[in-house]
């Protein structure tokens, strides 16, 4: 699957039984439909929490395609006051995350008030210093 932002090939990574696609080069995260229900371990929380971003017409956002279907993506707003916009597939196969949106959408909303998939995301991406 290549990046919705550089085109580059992205890796596939198992996060607790969940596929992560992730960009080495713009460190953007994709999430197919379904995979944040199961980080969350609460499907309706989750399945709440995402019908609840509203799309966003005239965002200085750049327009993406799904890296699935290849249609453009709309953009939504997270938390209702347009700080964090992602991208969400029109056809729902899932959600992009730009550097950094996803930890700060967990610290700005309810969604992971438990820290877990903080945590789970640590584990796979931030290395421990010296031992590259």
């Amino acid at each position: 699957m290549d990046c919705p932002v550089c085109d580059k090939a992205m890796i596939t990574a198992e996060l607790h039984e969940v596929e992560v696609d992730y960009c080495a080069s713009c460190n953007g995260i994709w999430l197919d439909a379904g995979e944040l229900e199961i980080l969350l371990g609460d499907p309706k929380q989750a399945d709440s929490a995402v019908s609840s971003f509203q799309p966003v017409s005239g965002a200085n956002h750049p327009v993406r395609k799904c890296p699935i279907c290849r249609k453009k993506m709309e953009i939504v707003d997270t938390d209702g006051t347009g700080v964090v916009l992602l991208d969400r597939c029109r056809l729902h196969h899932g959600l992009w995350f730009d550097r950094g949106e996803l930890p700060t959408i967990l610290q700005r909303t309810s969604l992971d008030s438990s820290g877990r998939i903080r945590t789970l995301l640590e584990e796979l991406f931030i290395r421990n210093p010296g031992k590259e």
